[in-house]
């Protein structure tokens, strides 16, 4: 994981990795690949949306990802983000969500969570009943999300 936070172009070895897995899985003939990312891994599965490697992409409570990172994705979208959020504040998320906007062709969805704190989606308190609940909420927006756009498992 540090190699991808070192690298935070997107042009790291973490990054080379992931294409490289993304094309093994293209090879064996799996043509829907969806991406997940938490906090740093967010960077690397925005990376991947800005090109046709994958067909939906969920960056969660975002860290290391930049305003222009939005100008370039290509693939639908939807960013988990948190009200409290120094690394990702909310007026970056809208930043992104502005930039979104702008992008017809491209599926996205943008929600912060009123009073979650970065990383609340794994990382909460099990006797907080509204960390609880924000974290299932968040969860269900990302399976939601994917659902929505994976072509290839029901079929």
């Amino acid at each position: 994981m540090m190699m991808m936070v070192t690298e935070n172009s997107g042009s790291g070895p973490g990054f080379e990795n992931a294409k490289q897995v993304v094309a093994a899985l293209k090879d064996k003939g799996i043509s829907t690949i969806e991406a997940v990312g938490f906090c740093w891994g967010a960077k690397m599965v925005t990376e991947l949306a800005k090109s046709d490697n994958i067909q939906a992409a969920v960056p969660l409570h975002p860290s290391l990802v930049k305003v222009d990172d939005m100008k370039e994705v290509k693939a639908p979208i939807a960013i988990l983000a948190a009200e409290i959020d120094k690394i990702s504040p909310p007026e970056l998320i809208k930043q992104f969500e502005d930039i979104l906007s702008s992008k017809f062709e491209v599926d996205k969805f943008v929600k912060n969570f009123p009073s979650a704190k970065h990383g609340w989606i794994v990382r909460y308190n099990v006797e907080d009943k509204e960390a609880v609940q924000q974290a299932e909420e968040a969860h269900q927006d990302m399976l939601n999300w994917l659902t929505k756009h994976v072509k290839e498992w029901f079929k």
